[in-house]
């Protein structure tokens, strides 16, 4: 892809005065229901999220539909209106999957084109009654083969580290079939597709094994793209990433502010003021990345792979570091279980690896912009 594309509307990347409303809501919204303190609460239900919370978030706030068209139960907007609400749950630590159910399964549903299936699994996403995840979309996973039975398509293969993948309602899978890649729905059951929870880095965003045992399953669509939903998904994880990032400078600026020695706040020592510093100019390039990647997906521009890319090694790197900082000038607080600090470091590193280190995307932009040859990546 070459890089010399019509440039981004400058205006697409500052938000609107509706989506400054949206954030001051959102904040309030999880600023009550679902702070880091509440975290370990979520973690201990079977669903490994407050499922009155995700009804909530539906259809009070309308969150899940933000970007679904409104003939498919969505309120039409686009994806900046969603990305805020990503970068509010990221910095709430939230544990509801907004990620796999709105991002990549309902970016799947869309990209497909399948007016059928949009209708049949959009609304119920957009309404919070329908869970769902993606699987096989990575091109070094083992594999997923459909083949026709008696009564339709069925899966066989596996699938690892499916995010939500033990709770999802429904997985889109991509497939391996004699005509080459497509695109399934799978409501996965109990006999056909066994679902094993994988103990994680970051238990605030559970994932599994999936395994498909001639699990029924309906053909969505001919296409075997997943670009775009991959890099809507990276797009969407650097929103949350800015949002964890935010939280966490915004909490260790309070607390060095309070935390006094020999007399004085140590907020007031250089050495800490230039940490934070580093730590704040790291956040703007992030936002700003994080921004260029939504303006990217909201309009489908193609130049998505580079600002999806770009996005994903800034907003990693700029996650690692806030975190780190967010335990280290906590002093002995910041290293115990009982304070937050440990779930955004679990968070963070969980994180920079979902969609690929920061090092792969650097060598897939290279790749893009022309500085690398071409490789299977």
């Amino acid at each position: 892809m070459h890089p010399r594309h019509p440039e981004i509307d400058p205006q697409l990347l500052s938000e609107t005065e509706e989506q400054r409303e949206l954030r001051t809501v959102l904040r309030d919204f999880f600023t009550e229901a679902s702070g880091p303190e509440d975290v370990r609460k979520h973690l201990a239900t079977p669903r490994g999220h407050d499922e009155a919370l995700w009804a909530r978030m539906a259809g009070e706030i309308g969150v899940h539909g933000l970007a679904i068209p409104e003939e498919y139960g969505g309120s039409g907007f686009t994806f900046a209106e969603l990305a805020v609400a990503l970068e509010e749950s990221g910095r709430a630590l939230g544990c509801a999957p907004l990620l796999p159910t709105v991002v990549l399964a309902g970016h799947a549903l869309l990209n497909s084109g399948d007016r059928q299936a949009c209708e049949r699994y959009l609304p119920r996403i957009a309404d919070g009654t329908l869970t769902a995840t993606a699987a096989g979309f990575h091109d070094d996973e083992p594999g997923i083969s459909a083949e026709r039975g008696g009564s339709g398509w069925v899966l066989r293969g596996t699938a690892d580290f499916v995010l939500d993948g033990a709770g999802a309602d429904l997985i889109m899978v991509r497939a391996q079939t004699t005509d080459g890649p497509r695109l399934f729905a799978c409501e996965p059951t109990g006999d056909t597709c066994v679902r094993t929870p994988r103990r994680v880095l970051d238990e605030t965003r559970r994932q599994a094994l999936v395994e498909f045992r001639g699990s029924p399953a309906t053909p969505v669509s001919e296409s075997g793209e997943v670009t775009a939903t991959l890099d809507a998904g990276r797009a969407a994880l650097a929103a949350e990433q800015v949002g964890g990032s935010g939280h966490a400078l915004d909490a260790t600026v309070e607390f060095v502010a309070q935390r006094h020695q020999f007399g004085r706040p140590i907020g007031s020592f250089q050495a800490v003021k230039h940490r934070l510093a580093d730590v704040l100019v790291a956040l703007e390039a992030a936002r700003s990345a994080s921004a260029y990647a939504t303006a990217c997906v909201a309009i489908a521009s193609p130049q998505l792979p580079v600002a999806a890319s770009a996005a994903a090694a800034v907003c990693s790197e700029t996650y690692r570091l806030a975190t780190a900082e967010y335990v280290q000038l906590h002093g002995g607080i910041g290293f115990t279980w009982e304070h937050p600090a440990h779930l955004y470091v679990r968070r963070a590193r969980s994180s920079e690896v979902l969609f690929g280190t920061a090092d792969r995307h650097r060598a897939r932009l290279a790749e893009l912009i022309g500085l690398a040859p071409r490789s299977a990546a």
